[in-house]
């Protein structure tokens, strides 16, 4: 299949245009953007979605960021359990899973850090900074209905969001809200069970949503269970002409297995089962291996007009997680209580072909961690190992200018500062063990420019630079030593983006090529027992080509074929250690583990007038090393899955019935790799081909005609 990632894009290039217009989908979160014919002009905007990040607010196409949108048409093609087929569809995203439950997403590169979480990323859900003050965020939180659209922006974005060299995620509820009430129930392989009930109520001035969300599955692999029940509520009220609040709270209580690593032997004679015993460790059955994670967060938004030109944006939020890990070589419990805000000032000027706008504000987060680990006794904690006090803190102020120029020249310039503060006690030894250490960035900006050379074609620059410190489980990793001797990673971005759009805005091509010049990166490995640690890994010169293409085709005349609607991203990296030596190893110039040098995906949907869909999503990723000597390899892979269904609106009734597979060539590959493993533990076994069926009701309060 190696010719097809091109060819597929290029066969987008034919046919004719579309307008738009929103549908909402029983049981799911998210607000669909699909697209109606236009009765009277084929030539009409392609996708016009607004994009919040880096507070620009305006059409996504019309901004100094490259934003991905992830909306339903891309996010609801599977089970519902996760997002990581709907994040491997955006080209230089690759969303990992380990096990139910247990999911990385890695950004050009930013995996490497991560052994499980999210790190190195930041995410905002409703303006509330999901990512706590110590830089992990527990992104399997989320259920499938606790937002309507993912914005993701890929690089430094530190500039106006703080700390990292990753990327940006913002979860958003609200677009285009519609009063109603939704349920879906889904069943599949694997004993999967899902429901997805939503209630949405009240009117533009006041708006509220009520979601709730079950997710069990037995798991593929023997240890490989989870169940995750998860509750949302999120408000809007327009006080005044002048203000707007929201108010969000969100619980969730996960508990899922962790069946281990296995080696190339044990993966490939049986990929079902479980890491076995060995190395005076025992079994991960035998240690009862799990996570019971339970995650709190609540918060409010307050956006208020102080005059004409002026606007004032604050957010304060509060949020807790109690997490008990039961590992083969310890048991450990967390408990992370934190609070934090974000305050932004804007000034708006506007003389009809000039357009300046100026934000500049701060973001604090505090947090009061304690992690205890014991021995583990089959698993109940034991004698506890290590009992810690962490305390927590990162401050980032931010200043950006944003400027309009006849519609045709797009300037942004921004910068921050960012500090970040963490301090141990280690309280179970005599006299207390205290360590404090500080990460300091110098200004770190970002500038983008965008050219509008006629209404087809996009020109973008950007350079920006990423500072992104060790996060709390990196100075503190799972062998129990404080690691204050790491060092903050940093660098320069620089990206070159070109948007085309061809048939009267019916398809879009774009292609991005970017150099990452990141020094002191930081790097995971892990000892002989399985417990991970890091290490600063010199510099990583980190080169990358992304080209995606959209196409949305409408029949002038509709008796059969509704629309159909294509889109394709490919990803070529070109990631390498520059000058990288850790006692008698060089691996300067090897290639960095743990991202596939080409990834490609696939999207068709297929919708008829009387109601029947059908849709296809292909991704194929090339091999992995997975160590720095590049010596272990996980190969290449591609999958396929499909959904076919019966989906219709009767007035205020609607109705979804599908069904659909995934993984169809049946492939054997592990998804969620363990990065420079010891004893060659690297590999974690992802479910074959596999099968789910459902069903979703709607009632919409505003009365639609049937479609």
């Amino acid at each position: 299949m190696k010719n097809l990632p091109l060819f597929s894009l290029f066969i987008l290039l034919a046919n004719t245009g579309y307008s738009q217009a929103t549908e909402v989908l029983p049981g799911a979160g998210f607000q669909r953007m699909d697209t109606v014919p236009s009765r009277t002009d084929s030539s009409v905007l392609l996708d016009e979605v607004r994009i919040r990040a880096f507070e620009q607010n305006r059409d996504r196409f019309a901004g100094t960021a490259v934003v991905n949108i992830l909306d339903s048409r891309i996010a609801d093609r599977n089970n519902k359990m996760s997002l990581v087929n709907g994040m491997n569809s955006i080209a230089g995203v690759r969303m990992e899973e380990r096990s139910p439950g247990s999911y990385r997403i890695n950004m050009r590169g930013s995996s490497l850090r991560s052994p499980f979480g999210v790190r190195n990323v930041k995410v905002y859900w409703n303006d509330i900074p999901i990512t706590d003050p110590g830089g992990n965020t527990y992104f399997n939180q989320f259920a499938f209905n606790n937002f309507s659209g993912i914005e993701v922006f890929k690089g430094p974005s530190s500039s106006l969001y703080g700390a990292g060299t990753g990327g940006l995620i913002l979860l958003n509820n609200f677009e285009n809200f519609q009063p109603g009430v939704s349920v879906d129930y889904l069943t599949g392989s694997y004993n999967l069970q899902n429901i997805l009930a939503t209630a949405k109520f009240g009117s533009g001035d006041n708006r509220n949503q009520l979601s709730y969300a079950h997710n069990a599955s037995d798991g593929y692999r023997l240890q490989s269970a989870m169940r995750r029940d998860n509750v949302s509520w999120q408000s809007s009220l327009k006080v005044s002409d002048r203000q707007q609040i929201t108010a969000s709270i969100l619980y969730n209580d996960l508990w899922y297995q962790t069946p281990g690593a296995l080696n190339a032997a044990e993966f490939d004679a049986d990929p079902k089962a479980a890491r076995p015993a060995g190395g005076g460790f025992p079994s991960a059955v035998n240690a009862s291996a799990a996570i019971y994670q339970k995650n709190l967060t609540a918060g409010f938004t307050s956006r208020y007009r102080i005059s004409g030109s002026f606007d004032h944006t604050i957010s304060l939020y509060g949020a807790y997680s109690q997490v008990r890990n039961s590992a083969i070589r310890n048991y450990e419990r967390r408990s992370e209580p934190q609070y934090g805000g974000r305050t932004t000032f804007a000034y708006h000027y506007n003389t009809g072909r000039t357009v300046l706008t100026l934000n500049a504000g701060a973001e604090f987060q505090q947090g009061y961690f304690n992690t205890q680990v014991s021995n583990n006794r089959g698993g109940r904690p034991d004698t506890i190992q290590t009992n810690d006090d962490i305390d927590n803190r990162a401050v980032v102020v931010f200043a950006q200018g944003d400027l309009v120029v006849n519609n045709s020249w797009f300037i942004t310039g921004g910068l921050s500062f960012n500090k970040n503060i963490i301090a141990f006690k280690r309280l179970s030894r005599y006299p207390v063990l205290e360590q404090k250490t500080s990460f300091n960035n110098e200004i770190a900006p970002r500038i983008a420019v965008m050219k509008h050379i006629n209404a087809d074609l996009h020109l973008l620059a950007s350079v920006a630079r990423g500072f992104s410190p060790p996060t709390v489980a990196e100075l503190l990793p799972s062998t129990g030593v404080i690691s204050t001797e790491l060092e903050a990673e940093h660098g320069w971005n620089y990206e070159l983006t070109a948007r085309y759009f061809l048939l009267g805005k019916a398809i879009r091509v774009e292609a991005t090529g970017f150099y990452f010049d990141l020094k002191d990166a930081l790097v995971q490995r892990r000892d002989i027992s399985g417990a991970d640690f890091f290490t600063n890994a010199g510099n990583v010169k980190q080169k990358g080509l992304e080209l995606q293409a959209e196409y949305n085709y409408y029949p002038a005349v509709r008796k059969l074929v509704d629309r159909l609607q294509v889109s394709s991203a490919f990803t070529y990296s070109h990631f390498r250690y520059g000058s990288f030596v850790k006692g008698s190893d060089d691996f300067s110039g090897k290639t960095i583990p743990s991202v596939p040098q080409q990834a490609f995906s696939l999207l068709a949907d297929l919708r008829l007038m009387n109601g029947f869909y059908a849709n296809a999503t292909l991704y194929t990723a090339s091999k992995i090393y997975l160590n720095d000597a590049n010596t272990a390899v996980a190969e290449g892979y591609d999958l396929l899955g499909g959904r076919i269904g019966w989906k219709k609106r009767i007035r205020r009734m609607s109705v979804d019935v599908y069904g659909g597979a995934d993984n169809l060539f049946d492939q054997r590959y592990s998804l969620g790799n363990d990065i420079n493993a010891a004893a060659n533990r690297f590999y974690n076994a992802a479910p074959p081909r596999n099968y789910y069926v459902g069903i979703g009701v709607g009632w919409n309060k505003t009365l639609n005609g049937e479609r």
